[in-house]
């Protein structure tokens, strides 16, 4: 692949926080960005170069896309693969739609991890009424409806056939998988570029915690010995290679109560979780999708600081502006604001990252930093 250098122009399907952190990246690279994203609203869209408020379906506006930009990538898995597919003939496309097409259907994913023998919890397709009949073993059990559930939604916590049944027709009968819920210790991730000469550079791990299916705070790196951070690695890597995979991918892990590693899912993207490499990385993860895309070396990935990375969400806005100025004092915590309009309960608004010398003491502040801003703004998203 020919590098691809600054001033060119890079297509972005997606125009939410993501696509933003990847259009700074671009700017600060001295790269042009045309955002494609039906929402009029778009975090991206209003940073971009040129911003096309069309479906992503739009023949036309896929035309222009294509004819205009150097290369085209994503900022979240749920873009339909063939226009992926549809795209790739005028250029390069990273992620590519076969990735896409398995991580953003939940039952094409466990398949895919399964046959290439990584570890999974044990799951059942369940398309229709009739799949209910023989999954006991996986009670208790966690039912997710196979394609665009996201931080939590879509989901139902199962114990019985008859709950099985009331949920699956509570999300309108659409084809839905069913996990056996597992002794759970913690729960990390492993973020890594490969680039379209096949080498790969991978973020440290970091260990996440979750509220309500929402990512909370992102620790890195993770509190796990080396062998486990390191087993962690090496499947990420398979994964990336045998999917021949080109741009920043998530893989996601379960640690079970014995310390084996199960796969929940993928993200072919960069990932809420890898938010902290803005700050504490010298090669952030948007700089790093940017330079798989282009055809360029990928960039270091070496920590120079422990961080807690904390979200965010439009609970703390139901009371009024959240407390900025209390967090500005704090010299060694860093504010991201995605300059989204409307504060939703449950909507990410933004993120900060807080540094320091280990991570029980860049911890140790984050959450105290979090627990004024809750306090200032205590109603809490259910």
């Amino acid at each position: 692949m020919k590098p691809i250098l600054p001033g060119a122009m890079l297509g972005l399907l997606g125009g939410g926080q993501l696509g933003r952190m990847f259009t700074m990246a671009a700017h600060r690279m001295g790269y042009q960005v045309t955002v494609l994203d039906p929402d009029a609203d778009s975090p991206a869209g209003r940073i971009a170069e040129q911003f096309i408020c069309k479906e992503y379906t739009d023949q036309t506006a896929l035309q222009q896309l294509g004819a205009q930009c150097a290369a085209i990538t994503t900022e979240f898995e749920n873009i339909p693969a063939d226009v992926l597919s549809a795209l790739a003939s005028f250029g390069t496309v990273s992620p590519d739609a076969q990735s896409v097409a398995i991580a953003q259907n939940r039952i094409a994913e466990k398949c895919f991890l399964q046959t290439h023998d990584f570890s999974v919890a044990p799951f059942a397709a369940i398309e229709h009424i009739d799949c209910v009949d023989d999954v006991k073993h996986l009670f208790p059990g966690l039912l997710k409806v196979s394609q665009f559930g996201y931080d939590g939604k879509g989901q139902r916590h199962v114990n019985s056939k008859t709950e099985l049944l009331d949920a699956f027709v509570e999300m309108n009968s659409v084809p839905c998988v069913l996990e056996k819920k597992l002794p759970l210790k913690s729960e990390i991730s492993v973020i890594l570029a490969r680039g379209c000469d096949g080498l790969t550079a991978i973020f440290p791990v970091t260990e996440n915690r979750h509220v309500n299916g929402i990512l909370d705070i992102s620790i890195a790196p993770a509190r796990i010995s080396t062998m486990l951070a390191k087993q962690a690695c090496d499947a990420a890597e398979k994964l990336a290679h045998i999917l021949q995979y080109q741009g920043v991918l998530c893989v996601e892990f379960f640690v079970l109560d014995d310390n084996r590693l199960v796969i929940n899912e993928i993200a072919p993207r960069p990932h809420n979780s890898g938010h902290y490499t803005i700050d504490a990385c010298i090669t952030s993860q948007f700089e790093q999708q940017l330079r798989a895309l282009c055809g360029l070396p990928l960039g270091n990935v070496v920590l120079h600081h422990p961080c807690v990375m904390v979200n965010l969400l439009g609970d703390l806005w139901q009371k009024g502006t959240p407390d900025w100025y209390y967090l500005f004092e704090q010299s060694f915590a860093k504010l991201h604001l995605y300059d989204k309009k409307v504060a939703r309960p449950g909507r990410k608004m933004g993120h900060f990252t807080v540094l320091g010398a280990s991570v029980d003491e860049a911890l140790k502040n984050a959450l105290l930093i979090q627990q004024h801003l809750e306090s200032r703004n205590p109603v809490k998203s259910v």
